[in-house]
């Protein structure tokens, strides 16, 4: 029998953690366009809002799942699907450095905001407790 040269279960998963070299930069193309991840849907979908003002169903391409982790808020490059304009297909995500290079070369619009997680209401309050400073408790009367 031949020896095992690829090693063992932990050597499968530390496969991952190697850092990615420099990739060029991917732009659009025609029928592409650049959105943001608003909802995980579950199944390889989520729900994105393109730059174009329209709000995709978009699939997640076979190459990248269970290889690149797309989550909410993150950037990404969706094809266009010619018979259905309401859906379309992930094919890159950006990470935050690429994401930020995009928007200095005004591919993405000012408003973007980047690596933002919580793409809820915009209303900045944590749980909406409030505590009374000025209310004291008697021990005594315990």
């Amino acid at each position: 029998m031949p020896k095992n040269k690829l090693g063992g279960n932990k050597a499968k998963r530390a496969k991952g953690d190697q850092q990615k070299a420099k990739q060029e930069l991917i732009f659009k193309e025609d029928g592409q366009e650049y959105g943001q991840v608003q909802r995980m849907l579950g199944n390889g979908r989520c729900e994105v809002t393109c730059f174009d003002g329209t709000k995709r169903l978009c699939h997640i391409r076979g190459k990248m799942r269970k290889k690149v982790w797309v989550n909410q808020g993150d950037i990404v490059l969706v094809s266009l699907r010619d018979f259905q304009d309401e859906k379309g297909d992930i094919i890159v995500k950006y990470t935050a450095e690429e994401a930020r290079n995009l928007k200095n070369y005004g591919e993405l619009p000012d408003g973007v905001k980047i690596n933002e997680t919580d793409m809820g209401d915009g209303d900045d309050s944590d749980d909406a407790v409030e505590f009374d400073d000025q209310q004291g408790i008697d021990i005594d009367a315990i």
